[in-house]
């Protein structure tokens, strides 16, 4: 059984179709990466397999409970950390967990021995006891982490999970969440606007754009179906630049990723030069200029056109307060 499979998943907004018929399956176990840019519909997605959206036509099975006809069983089988921070800093570590026990139903005599295992796993063992107010950035999202397993959930949703943490904290919250896949049967849904988390960790992953998933496979056959080389260009005047490039018939792909243009080729050093050239004849001034295999943004640049982080803002927020007043 896999642990998540939609079914032609569409959500309309009036006449907007923000999901157009979505078909994916995630094989259980490991982390599956879910990224788009702003808008492309991947938080309607998650909103959806969480229960929080009903569906407008379609379904989904996630732990094999129907997302329309079964939403009570889909909400308590499955664990969520939000971007929003959402932890009572008026409670103590504890407090916030036996409180999410409470919610979700944990039995008495388990749940003890399970708020200590969970804080056990992301070294919060000694400031259990302590107000949240007084943890660090890094400790809270520990803790959000601890909560989110205190039910032992099958499947688990971090939504942007290492955001506007320094990158020990980061590092930290990864070597958490590889022991956790070590030790418990648990499957993993990852939103992330750093790529080199999805590239590293995931997997598998899905693009999506518009509505739709236009690329779904592991990271590393992504980036050997774009091939080549991408030549990564700063400079001025980025699309009279895109223009003549691609006038030029010499690339792959041409995109423009803020102030760079990014040049997937067959051969870099080959057609270095007349990337240069171009520039030169057209009065284009080159700032830097650096050569490297496909990496995943090159992927998402290839089917999107667009970076990742263009646009602002966050795929998920408002999540946390609509699912707390849905469980049940």
């Amino acid at each position: 059984m896999n642990a998540i499979e939609t079914m032609d998943l569409t959500k309309k907004f009036g006449s907007l179709t923000v999901v157009d018929s979505v078909n994916i399956k995630v094989e259980q176990g490991g982390i599956f990466g879910l990224l788009g840019p702003n808008g492309a519909g991947k938080s309607t997605i998650i909103s959806m397999l969480c229960t929080i959206l009903k569906p407008t036509s379609g379904t989904a099975l996630v732990n094999g409970y129907d997302i329309v006809k079964f939403p009570s069983q889909v909400r308590k089988s499955i664990g969520i950390v939000f971007q929003d921070p959402s932890v009572d800093d008026r409670l103590t570590g504890k407090e916030n967990l036996e409180m999410h026990a409470d919610l979700y139903g944990v039995p008495a005599s388990e749940k003890r021995s399970q708020i200590d295992k969970v804080l056990e796993l992301v070294e919060l063992s000694d400031r259990g006891n302590d107000l949240v107010r007084n943890y660090s950035s890094g400790m809270r999202r520990r803790l959000e982490i601890a909560r989110s397993l205190v039910h032992t959930p099958k499947v688990l949703f971090l939504d942007e999970p290492t955001i506007g943490l320094d990158p020990q904290s980061r590092d930290h919250i990864w070597s958490y969440i590889r022991e956790l896949l070590k030790t418990e049967d648990i499957t993993i849904i990852l939103t992330t606007h750093y790529m080199e988390e999805a590239d590293k960790l995931c997997k598998q992953v899905a693009i999506v754009d518009r509505g739709q998933i236009v690329a779904l496979d592991t990271p590393e056959s992504l980036k050997e179906k774009l091939g080549g080389e991408t030549i990564t260009v700063k400079s001025q005047n980025n699309p009279l630049y895109v223009e003549k490039i691609k006038e030029a018939g010499i690339a792959k792909s041409v995109v423009i990723a803020g102030d760079e243009v990014k040049v997937t080729v067959d051969s870099a050093h080959t057609i270095l030069p007349s990337i240069v050239n171009i520039a030169a004849l057209n009065h284009i001034f080159i700032e830097s200029i650096s050569l490297q295999e496909p990496q995943l943004d090159d992927v998402f640049l290839h089917y999107t056109g667009r970076a990742l982080r263009e646009g602002g803002g966050k795929e998920l927020s408002g999540m946390g307060a609509i699912m707390r007043r849905q469980i049940r």
